[in-house]
């Protein structure tokens, strides 16, 4: 068995399966169920670098890491080389141990601020940024890449280099490049220029939605770890899953509709007490329907779940529609 661990400054990760930095979702239930589940890293939301814009209920809840098991890491994303330093001081004070810088994200609001991955155009201001922030902060600083910014801009090895010698600790290329958003499929060529141009560690991202999947992609590239991002949306068991066949080349079972029920309502219920009973009800409608892609007749229900606005009815709905497939799936063996 290779051996797959990462170092990140004093930082050592043992799972070479990291979750992706996703507005949106990986808030603070979602990193630690993930964690639960498995993952060796999990990455917070884009936090943006104006830290003028803090005092909002988002922002705050963003900047929420109380009871997270070490290292934490926090994502934030600008253009400004003095504004990303600050934020990163600023971050490290309220107890993040790994600085992420985002120059991944596709998002036209994101582009239009060159910030996220706009800034692969400018070679120099990648530099300038990422130096100011290793500089002002003793904590790692890890990327987040794209390929390039198009096809015909296929820049991330130049980026990587110029990250390797700014003293980034490691780095995460997502295999498109920004044109490309989230369209057409990823290509791991470019990740595995990456990964022989640089020695630090290197994260592929971009599709992985199996182990099968997870383990062609570390064979191909040469990358230390998988970042997982939309397959792990109503799936987080995915982190054991790829990380117990890395290990030991066999497959995990599916969970039961039992545990995954048991997964959900947990979920929920952290949901609930993390945004507060209106927010929460609203922001769990999404995480239910990612799970319920998965199973038969899940569509249907999740109609009706969308309706209801107390946490009370949903966690009575949750465990009455799991109750109803449960029965079924005993009477048909």
């Amino acid at each position: 068995m290779t051996d797959r661990t990462i170092q990140i400054g004093d930082y050592q990760i043992d799972v070479p399966v990291i979750l992706a930095p996703m507005a949106g979702v990986t808030d603070r239930p979602f990193r630690q169920l993930c964690r639960r589940m498995g993952a060796g890293l999990v990455v917070s939301e884009m936090v943006t670098s104006d830290t003028r814009l803090w005092d909002t209920r988002k922002s705050r809840q963003r900047l929420q890491h109380d009871g997270e098991p070490a290292p934490i890491s926090v994502q934030i994303a600008g253009g400004d080389p003095q504004m990303m330093a600050d934020a990163a001081v600023q971050n490290v004070a309220r107890g993040a141990q790994i600085i992420d810088l985002n120059m991944g994200c596709p998002a036209k609001k994101v582009c239009k601020k060159a910030a996220g991955s706009a800034l692969l155009r400018d070679e120099k201001l990648v530099k300038d940024i990422l130096e100011s922030v290793v500089q002002s902060v003793s904590v790692p600083v890890t990327l987040k890449i794209r390929t390039g910014w198009s096809p015909e801009m296929r820049n991330g090895v130049t980026i990587a280099k110029i990250a390797e010698d700014a003293g980034i600790a490691a780095l995460a290329v997502h295999g498109r490049t920004r044109a490309c958003a989230f369209r057409g499929s990823v290509e791991y060529d470019t990740i595995a220029e990456i990964v022989s141009a640089v020695s630090m560690p290197v994260f592929a991202n971009g599709d992985i939605c199996s182990p099968e999947k997870a383990r062609e992609v570390l064979d191909y590239t040469g990358a230390a770890a998988v970042m997982i991002g939309r397959a792990a949306q109503g799936r987080p068991w995915i982190f054991r899953e790829i990380s117990h066949y890395l290990a030991t080349g066999e497959y995990l079972p599916e969970p039961s509709l039992e545990e995954v029920r048991d997964i959900l309502l947990d979920h929920l219920g952290e949901l609930h007490r993390f945004y507060g009973e209106i927010m929460g009800v609203r922001i769990a409608r999404k995480h239910v329907g990612w799970y319920l892609k998965t199973l038969a007749g899940g569509e249907t229900f999740r109609g009706d779940f969308n309706k209801l606005e107390s946490a009370e009815a949903q966690h009575a709905s949750v465990r009455t529609w799991f109750e109803r497939q449960i029965n079924r799936e005993a009477q048909a063996a």
